[in-house]
């Protein structure tokens, strides 16, 4: 029976790159304006925001819509400035939140790529470990053979 080569720990560790927080990695491969548009995708895209801009919307109408009319800035039915604010509301936001969102799937990229390395790493570790224990076994049998044959030759 022709045992199987066997990697030992040391091979296995040769041939082992060195982990990377890819995380860090990224981090540290972001400009400061990358830094910004992650920063706002990552307040803008919440509940919170929402709210607030739910609720400024909210007092906005209502004080123009409910105040007296000579406090009125914005009177009903015109809204204009707070169209045009809305509106450039979303003509800043929108670039920097789909900035951000391709920033967060390159690092989603990396972090993937990362944890296929990892994944690899471990199925050779594995698969040594395997191989480790099947010549044990084969050893254990080889073993109880012997034994058994000693055993045999002593009773007969």
């Amino acid at each position: 029976m022709a045992t199987k080569p066997v990697r030992s720990l040391e091979e296995i560790k040769k041939t082992r790159k060195k982990l990377v927080n890819v995380n860090a990695v990224h981090q540290q491969s972001l400009s400061a304006t990358d830094r910004l548009a992650v920063v706002i995708t990552e307040k803008v895209g919440t509940m919170g925001f929402f709210f607030i801009i739910l609720v400024w919307t909210i007092i906005w109408l209502g004080w123009n819509i409910f105040a007296p009319k000579n406090m009125q800035f914005d009177p009903f039915p015109a809204f204009v400035l707070w169209l045009f604010i809305s509106n450039m509301i979303q003509i800043f936001l929108m670039p920097l939140i789909m900035v951000g969102q391709n920033l967060q799937g390159r690092h989603s990229e990396f972090r993937a790529e990362a944890d296929f390395e990892v994944n690899i790493k471990a199925e050779q570790e594995i698969e040594t470990i395997l191989l480790h224990l099947e010549n044990q076994g084969e050893l254990i049998l080889k073993i109880l053979q012997r034994i058994e044959d000693k055993d045999s030759g002593k009773v007969a």
